[in-house]
């Protein structure tokens, strides 16, 4: 049995505590790891520009082909890890590959499924309950989504839980790459035997929590190479920990789409266009899966009601899958009636309204709300060409290159991405309360120099690789690096 990480040994504590944890979870959910599930292949309406193939558990459907498939592992934990996984398969597709969706969450009758509902639940509340109390926040929240999840030990743990999700597994071809965009898809595809899995690590603070020993890592900036290279902090009661192996980590640049990337240069021209002609900004708010920024956009539109009034400014608030805080939000401002234009539940209408307002002066409120998950993520992808500014939490989209102001982080580990996006220039700093929020605001509404600036860097960004993490994800899958890899992983699944 291996009781270590990149040959650094665990705690005898730790290991007790972390399988006493896994019979904690066999016992309130079973173990189905010899279980055989029937997979087959559905559709995914939103995105099917990307040729995307969704993997069901079903005894009806089409049959799963490997030619030159990529198998996309992710879970829905808030709307990052989702985010990420369709950056990937938009990437997979542009250069030739079928990209397939298997979401670790989505099979409700297997133990992947509770496992992961339950986990993604309880991380959830502790986001929204971060907002709404400072206390919490800074006694809880901050120290285990920095300290706790940055643990080796933490790490430890999360494999065991991990190995409990590799059901679903058994009826795939162990031979066809896997990426995974979280880390419990890459523990439990390296638990299931898959040989060639990419293990795509999020935000830019090294955690402990994102490793997964027997795939190749990939990271999105170089300071975060360095961090999971070293595993720097992740034992505090040593001074230096054994690395991981050179041939294990890979820095990529940002996780972004191809169609993002690949009309960068037309889209910072029409904002600067926008600009020049002195046309209504447009803002986009995107609220995450936890919906933990719905009083921030009240806030927010509640200090643009004179703009709206006088029609200069237009504003897209994606609720995602969450019309109850759209619903708050419309009882909360009553003012904002005559100005709203809502778009529910038509992912037709979304594609037709992106569209439509490229060459347009426009304003109002435009609200978007789709009970269908895919749709509700990819609206903001959408939506994201067409805007001047985005605001939002300096999570995963503090990497993509559209003009940003970060607000206020939810959890400690995503300040650091708000760091990268205002030091290669495509975003703000992080405005970490009210007043410096509406400041840079008011700045990038009513001045003309922050918005010229971050889309002159954008541009100046692209030409340099740094939005090309996508596709060097896929790239990576056939580095040759597999030998090293599968040797490794051999004992790293044994874990029990």
């Amino acid at each position: 049995m291996n009781n270590e990480i990149f040959g650094n040994k665990i705690n005898e504590k730790i290991i007790k505590k972390a399988k006493n944890k896994q019979k904690g979870y066999i016992k309130k959910f079973g173990d189905d790891r010899e279980t055989n599930y029937n997979l087959k292949i559905g559709e995914i309406e939103a995105l099917k520009g990307l040729n995307v193939k969704n993997i069901v558990i079903s005894d009806k459907g089409e049959n799963f082909n490997k030619e030159n498939a990529i198998i996309i592992g992710n879970i829905r934990m808030g709307f990052g890890h989702y985010r990420i996984a369709m950056a990937i398969a938009s990437a997979a597709n542009s250069m030739g590959y079928k990209p397939y969706w298997f979401d670790l969450a989505s099979f409700k009758e297997a133990n992947s499924g509770k496992l992961v509902t339950h986990l993604n639940n309880l991380y959830s509340l502790g986001s929204r309950l971060s907002q709404k109390s400072k206390l919490f926040n800074k006694l809880y929240w901050e120290k285990m989504t920095t300290d706790g999840f940055k643990s080796l030990d933490y790490n430890y743990a999360d494999q065991h839980v991990s190995e409990l999700m590799t059901g679903v597994y058994n009826s795939l071809d162990k031979d066809i790459p896997y990426i995974a965009t979280h880390v419990w898809n890459a523990q439990s595809a390296v638990h299931a035997g898959m040989k060639k899995i990419i293990n795509v690590i999020p935000d830019n603070f090294p955690l402990g929590l994102h490793l997964a020993e027997g795939t190749i890592h990939t990271v999105q900036t170089p300071s975060c190479y360095m961090g999971y290279r070293a595993l720097v902090g992740m034992d505090k009661t040593k001074d230096r920990l054994k690395e991981i192996p050179s041939e294990q980590i890979v820095y990529t640049g940002h996780y972004v789409d191809h169609e993002l990337v690949e009309n960068i240069e037309v889209d910072c021209k029409k904002r600067i266009e926008r600009i020049k002609t002195n046309q209504n900004k447009r803002i986009l708010i995107s609220i995450g899966g936890a919906g933990a920024q719905q009083e921030l956009t009240e806030k927010v539109i509640k200090h643009l009601l004179e703009e709206l009034e006088k029609e200069k400014v237009a504003i897209f608030v994606n609720v995602g899958d969450h019309k109850n805080i759209w619903d708050n939000i419309e009882k909360n401002i009553p003012q904002i009636k005559n100005h709203v234009t809502k778009i529910f539940d038509s992912w037709e209408q979304t594609e037709s309204f992106a569209r439509d307002i490229r060459d347009k002066n426009i304003s109002g409120i435009y609200a978007f709300y789709n009970k269908d998950i895919f749709s509700a993520v990819y609206s903001s992808n959408l939506l994201m060409r067409e805007t001047d500014i985005f605001l939002t939490k300096p999570s995963e989209l503090s990497f993509y290159p559209v003009p940003k102001l970060l607000i206020k982080r939810v959890g400690g580990h995503e300040a650091w991405g708000a760091i990268r996006a205002s030091e290669v220039g495509d975003g703000t700093i992080e405005c970490e309360n009210l007043a410096h929020t509406l400041q840079f605001l008011d700045l990038m509404m009513k001045e003309k120099d922050i918005l010229e600036m971050m889309c002159n860097m954008i541009v100046s960004n692209k030409k340099q690789g740094l939005y090309n993490g996508a596709y060097e994800v896929i790239k990576s899958q056939r580095s040759g690096r597999w030998n090293y890899r599968v040797r490794k992983s051999c004992s790293y699944s044994s874990i029990s």
